[in-house]
Order: C-alpha cells, then structure tokens, then sequence
C-alpha cells in the first residue's frame, strides 16, 4: 500500500503534533505516523482501576492569559478545550529535606516568589530576588521563548553554569538547594547549565497549572486539530526504515508493509534511531558519531498509587524530596544503599476543588544499567513478553524501599493504599520510545553546550528534527522546538508573526 503526502510526520509525541497543526494550518497535506497503540509520546495516561495516571505531564506552566504556552496554545486552537486546575499559588511545589519539618515554597508570581520564601530566609530577601532577576534575564535571552522576533540567543548564555550562578550569589547552601529543588524537573546536575534551569522554572514561577484527568486531552486536541485541517494520524504505523534518492528523503517504510511518500520528512523519534534508519551515510561522519555518543540522562521509577477513599488528603502542589540538602546536584548518582536519594510527588486530580487524594504518582531515579538482566524483553501493548519472575521480584523490593521512603514524609500512607502500579526504566523504554528509557533526552553541560545541539534541519535536504532531545524538553520547551523546526520549513518572521497576531 502506498500513499503520498506533502509532510510525513514519524512520531506523535508532542514535538510531531505540534508540528502537523502548524503545517496543516498552512495548507499541507500532513500525516503523521505512530508505532504504539497510543498517541501522544510522554503526553500518554493510561488507566489502573478506572484511574488515570499522567506518564511524563504532571503539571505546565505558563498557561495564564498573555503567557507563553498560552498563546502557543491559542494559535494551535487548544487552549479553550483544555480542563486545568491552577495549583497553589503560595506553594506550587514544596522543597523538603530528610530531618528538617519545613515545607519549603515555591510560589507563582515573582514577587511571591521573593515574598513566600523570604519568611523562611528573612536574611537573604536580596539574594532571592537577584535570583529571580537572573532568571528572567536568562530567559529573555531567548526569543522564541518569548514570542518576539530576534536573531536569537547569545552563544556566551549556553555556557553559563547554575551551581556555579548560584555560589557565586550565596553561602547559604540550603537556600541554594531550596532554589534548585525542582531540579528533578531536568534531572540537573553539576553540569547543567543555567538556561536549563531558567527556562525549566520560569513558566512554573509565572503559573502552574495541573491537567484535570491527565494530560493526555492535550493529544487529543491536536489530533481533533491535525484532522480538521484535512491531516491524518495513524497508530500502529512502526517506521523500520526510509528510501531515499541523492539527498533528498522520498519514503518511509511502516512495519506492516505501507510505504508513505512526502516532500518532506519530520522526525520526532530518538534522534539516534532516526540517523540509524536514514543510513549512517547520509551524514557527516562526526555528526553522526557525535549523536550516537551523546549521554542521556537518568531513567526513572515510579509508583502509581490509588488510595482508599477518602482516606488520603489532595494536596494542590507538588512535593519534592531529598535525603539530604547536600545532595540536590548528585541525588540520581546513587548506591544500591542510599537509594531513592530523592524523590517527586505529583498528585492526580479528576474534577475541580478536590478535597481527597484519588492516586498520587511518586517517581525517584533509576539507573537503566539495573535493567540489564531484563534488557532484550519487550513489553508494550501491542507486543506482550514477560520478562520473568526476578523482574517482578526487583520491582517489588523496589517498591517496598520506597515507600519506606515515602512514610518517612506521609506517616499514615501505608494504611491508605489500595493499590500500586509500577514503572521501570523499561517501561519508559518501550512506551514512550526514548533511548535507555531517559527522562529528557540528552545531557546538557555548560562548559561544552555546542556538543548536544542538534539543528532541527539535517544535511539530507527534506528531513527535518524535532522533539525533546532537538530543543528543550517539556510541554513548552518541545511546542517551542516544534515552532524551530516549522519555523525552517514556513518562514521563522511568517510564522513568529501569525502566532502573535493570532
């Protein structure tokens, strides 16, 4: 069977979507092609005992009236459909350590940013606020960002470094974990550079917002949106390969026999993946060996808790949690004896004002090295394999460790499980797609950033990049990447301009 589009699409993570709607809005004929039974990449829920569960969307920001995402979101027609709920806005996420009682905020707004967690460093009001300042400096530096027509960042912002930045304005070290305590969002580490941080947590500070009933409506609003402009989506559609002339893609072959023709090719999958089924000499021998080195960060696992009723409080922010202030840069480099040294607490919600806790979904790092004796099993819902009794024997000791962990934080929270799911680095492998099953692509390092850039257009003539691992990772950083990447395509002014005046 074949067919023929002007734009094939591989991948419908949020970075694929994105860009089908752009492209569709523009007159294209757009398909998009999905090798699982679900669409939507990290944006994925999936159901345990009639409760939805977020895989990777646990809470967005920027989202307010005027904000970034939300005018991202209103010229790609979903913003009205969405169902949110704002988070506290004293207390969006909360900051803890082993041994220390206080919850630590951080609030929405910059000024009750500064105002909330002054009242637990009445001495170092200054230094916070010259933190925020730096942050919303960083991220003006950015104009896509922002939605302003510019050249775009200056090279000498990728290599500022945050641990650094933040010694640099204070000796007090807790305030400096409190500040960087949400890091878990990038899975930030000595390395990370500011940029990372600032543009990870910027949004949150501005609004945070949770996704009523999961963040999987997302997808379906682009989808609604790729089909109203004339687009197709297909699941099931595995791409195991591309034909290709001279230096121009022209096909790209699905498992189940279909070859779909386009003029041009987006990818939303691994980038390595992708390089590998392009060919490897269709590219610069050190481009090429350059991604398929490149790091990704750590894995993760993760508990999906559903509480008895009315048993749980729901709490409208989120936790996260560290054994050790000391420890904020270095938590997912763990022993087998220290682990979980930190953990993330984000709590499901189904309708609007809830007063119960219905699920929670806890997730600390995992190294995927710990999965080598389960490494050649494949598990999804279209390929069931079991990966044997030592796998569910390691996932219960897990468990059992963590939510020790998490007693010490919830006292009473054994009593009021019902049930718990679990997630391993496979899991994430096999769902979602990503290399080594990595939370957010790959690593970032401020003294080398030029070595992870990888540019949304390929040497191959039609083949175009995007998702988390082109750009930055997250709801907004992936929707910003799949501007870049149509961006390249349309017209950067063109399209920054029809967004704008949307």
């Amino acid at each position: 069977m074949e067919k023929k589009y002007d734009v094939v699409i591989t991948g419908s993570g949020l970075g694929g979507l994105v860009s089908a709607v752009i492209l569709a809005k523009e007159g294209k004929k757009v398909c998009v092609l999905e090798k699982n039974n679900q669409y939507g990449g990290n944006l994925q829920t999936f159901v345990r005992e009639k409760h939805i569960f977020d895989t990777g969307v646990h809470y967005i920001g920027g989202l307010a009236q005027g904000q970034n995402l939300h005018r991202y979101f209103s010229y790609l027609g979903i913003m009205d459909g969405l169902r949110l709920q704002q988070l506290d806005k004293d207390a969006f996420d909360v900051i803890s350590f082993e041994g220390d009682d206080t919850n630590y905020p951080h609030a929405q707004g910059f000024d009750n940013f500064v105002q909330q967690l002054t009242q637990y460093f009445p001495e170092e009001e200054e230094v916070i606020k010259a933190y925020c300042d730096k942050i919303r400096f960083t991220c003006n530096s950015f104009p896509m960002y922002n939605l302003r027509e510019g050249k775009g960042y200056q090279s000498e912002v990728l290599s500022l470094n945050t641990k650094k930045f933040l010694d640099e304005l204070t000796d007090n070290e807790k305030l400096k974990a409190v500040l960087v305590g949400s890091n878990f969002l990038y899975a930030g580490d000595e390395k990370t550079p500011l940029y990372v941080h600032s543009l990870s947590v910027n949004s949150y500070i501005q609004s945070s917002w949770r996704c009523i009933n999961g963040g999987s409506q997302i997808t379906k609003l682009l989808i609604k949106q790729i089909r109203k402009y004339g687009g197709d989506v297909f699941k099931h559609r595995e791409v195991i390969g591309f034909e290709s002339e001279e230096n121009r893609v022209v096909a790209a072959q699905t498992k189940n026999g279909e070859t779909y023709y386009g003029d041009i090719f987006i990818s939303n999958m691994e980038p390595k993946i992708t390089l590998q089924l392009i060919g490897e000499d269709k590219f610069r021998k050190s481009f090429y060996k350059r991604v398929q080195d490149l790091e990704v960060m750590s894995s993760s696992f993760s508990l999906f808790i559903i509480f008895k009723p009315e048993t749980f409080k729901y709490y409208n922010h989120n936790f996260y949690h560290f054994t050790d202030y000391k420890r904020v840069w270095k938590a997912s480099k763990y022993t087998q004896e220290t682990w979980p040294e930190a953990f993330m607490i984000f709590m499901n919600i189904s309708e609007e004002n809830q007063v119960w806790a219905e699920s929670m979904t806890a997730i600390t790092y995992m190294d995927y090295d710990e999965m080598k004796p389960w490494e050649q099993t494949k598990n999804t819902v279209s390929e069931k394999e079991d990966r044997g009794v030592s796998y569910e024997a390691f996932k219960e000791e897990k468990t059992e460790i963590f939510l020790k962990k998490l007693e010490q934080k919830f006292p009473n929270i054994r009593e009021c499980i019902q049930s718990i799911y679990t997630a391993t680095p496979l899991s994430y492998r096999d769902y979602i797609g990503v290399h080594r099953g990595n939370l957010y692509g790959y690593v970032k390092d401020s003294d080398n950033p030029m070595r992870t850039f990888i540019p949304a257009k390929t040497r191959m003539e039609n083949l175009y990049l995007t998702g988390q691992s082109v750009n930055m990772h997250g709801i907004l950083g992936v929707t910003i990447g799949a501007v870049v990447t149509c961006a390249e395509i349309v017209g950067k002014d063109y399209l920054i301009n029809k967004i704008i005046n949307n």
